[in-house]
């Protein structure tokens, strides 16, 4: 009988989903609500976790950089900046030997996941959870513009396996935990269940069944009560009490839509050939690849602090000053100020390979191109004052459709992470226009992009595994 021909493209077996599909089927209702809650409870309590140090890191930081703007000597000045530099030198050393003892921890992690779930990669889940949980930690402690929603999405899926390990699950079940971990921790980073379950059929497209709905349900569920109910997280951003645009003035959805959808091709151009550079430098050696981005947050931090993670401007500062600008063209020079600097920032702390995601920062640039927006809009007369907060949850939800491609999600996370339910009609039409927009240009999303580049540098790792075994 002739060899069946096998595409070299295509995968060796069939994605671990596929069989797990099946396997869900034959399970009973209340073993797997029981394995779902385990899960939500598992990664929902680790990401809590997470959650209150670095929300402690912000109150501490912000202090320091007060105390620290205040008038110095020549010699004060000196010993400052010294400590300063040093400390993060020390601090992108870590990260460097986090990275080093456990690869995969390096970026997102939301590629590593999907490759995952496909079968492609490994889940060393003892080694990811403390190594992300740190080595993240720090990056956002060292100021860098790197968000906490891709590494809470892995720690959750390495929490997820780590549970149905311990639930002496087996290795054919094991993708329903990963799943179910993952949206459990985009759940408990945010408190946005509906973002994290439209975030697994959306971007990780796992295929839709009522049993795996009923898990992943379950699982998001479990953990929002952990960081609603036990540890009382608030709102991310509060804009619950924002006034809606009228609906005369839902137009502006049009230029917002198509300006987001712009600015999200731009960033994924820019991200991917930054990374590909930093990737191809031979400059630096492995042990300091981590060093420049700290060294940039260092600079910044006495220049320019606004825009680093922690001590920067937060969305509500943001969204006053745009609502006290009175429509006043000279609001719009620091505000664009800020979005290209942040801009700039963001693609060099991830091009660098340090623990840390990307969607913070692009939402926290959406809310700058929002506000943006909203000064222009009511400097012609065309919003009243009290729409313009309105403003930055729809350009959250526009950036983040126009650069990941997933509207339902970016829609879901933006009105649950501010409250700003009403502004669902504006967040809606945003987005949809941002897809489109960025769709026509044809940049493909910036995760299909990460997914390909970690799958080059697992290979090229495993070459030189190879050729060190020989």
């Amino acid at each position: 009988m002739p060899r069946r021909f096998h595409p070299p493209h295509l995968p060796p077996v069939l994605p671990p989903i596929l069989g797990e599909i099946h396997a869900l089927r034959n399970e009973g209702v209340f073993r797997l609500v029981v394995q779902a809650a385990a899960v939500g409870v598992g990664a929902g309590t680790v990401i809590a976790c997470f959650r209150a140090l670095y929300d402690e890191l912000s109150v501490l930081l912000p202090s320091l950089v007060l105390d620290w703007a205040l008038p110095a000597d020549g010699a004060t000045l000196a010993w400052r900046i010294a400590l300063v530099f040093g400390t993060l030198v020390v601090v992108s050393l870590l990260v460097t030997l986090l990275a080093r003892w456990e690869p995969l921890i390096g970026g997102s992690g939301i590629p590593h996941v999907e490759l995952a779930l496909a079968g492609r990669l490994p889940m060393p889940w003892r080694r990811i959870v403390p190594a992300k949980f740190a080595g993240t930690l720090l990056s956002l402690a060292g100021g860098l513009s790197v968000g906490r929603e891709g590494p809470s999405i892995q720690m959750g899926a390495a929490v997820g396996c780590g549970v149905g390990e311990l639930l002496h699950e087996s290795s054919r079940t094991m993708p329903r935990c990963l799943v179910g971990g993952s949206v459990a921790g985009l759940t408990a980073a945010f408190g946005a269940p509906a973002a994290g379950l439209f975030f697994a059929f959306e971007e990780m497209k796992v295929i839709l069944s009522v049993p795996l709905l009923l898990f992943t349900a379950v699982a998001a569920a479990s953990a929002w009560l952990v960081v609603d109910m036990v540890f009382d997280f608030g709102l991310v951003f509060p804009f619950a009490d924002a006034a809606p645009l009228v609906w005369s003035n839902l137009w502006l959805t049009l230029p917002l839509g198509v300006g987001t959808g712009l600015l999200g091709t731009l960033y994924n151009r820019t991200q991917i050939r930054a990374a590909l550079l930093y990737d191809r430098q031979r400059v630096l050696p492995p042990a300091l690849r981590a060093l420049p981005p700290f060294l940039v947050a260092g600079c910044l931090f006495f220049v320019f602090p606004r825009v680093l993670n922690g001590v920067g401007w937060s969305m509500a500062d943001i969204a006053a000053f745009a609502d006290n600008s009175g429509g006043q063209w000279a609001v719009l020079a620091p505000l664009l100020l800020l979005l290209a600097v942040k801009f700039a920032f963001s693609v060099f702390s991830f091009a660098s390979g340090v623990p840390g995601g990307l969607l913070m920062p692009l939402l926290g640039m959406g809310g700058m191109a929002g506000a943006a927006a909203g000064v222009a809009a009511l400097h012609f007369g065309v919003v009243g004052a009290e729409e313009v907060a309105s403003l930055l949850p729809i350009g959250m939800a526009g950036l983040f459709a126009g650069a990941v491609r997933a509207p339902l999600t970016g829609i879901a996370l933006a009105a649950e992470m501010t409250g700003a339910y009403t502004s669902l009609p504006g967040m809606i039409l945003t987005a949809l226009i941002s897809v489109a927009t960025a769709n026509r240009l044809g940049t493909p999303p910036i995760y299909d992009s990460l997914k390909r580049r970690l799958r080059h540098a697992a290979g090229r790792r495993g070459a030189t595994s190879r050729a060190a075994g020989r």
